[in-house]
């Protein structure tokens, strides 16, 4: 069971699973967040056929630093990195 880390992550189990894999704590708890808050589900499950628009809303989500340059074959790798 995973342990509680308290009001501010909403999703703990995946908050632990991001940690396991090297994210920082802040970008796990907004992942967690954003997906106990059901933002991270789009109209589409393969990125490349989702708009530039919408990548780049969910690199903001995810807080994916330099988003603003990057064309959409970059937020796509970026996305997926995590």
């Amino acid at each position: 069971m995973a342990k509680d880390h308290g009001p501010t992550v909403k999703n703990d189990k995946l908050y632990e699973d991001l940690r396991r894999d090297g994210a920082s704590k802040e970008k796990a708890a907004r992942i967690a967040n954003a997906k106990a808050a059901g933002t991270l589900d789009h109209r589409s499950t393969q990125l490349e056929d989702r708009s530039k628009a919408d990548l780049e809303k969910e690199a903001r989500e995810i807080g994916i630093e330099g988003r603003s340059t990057m064309d959409k074959g970059a937020l796509v790798k970026a996305i997926r990195k995590g």
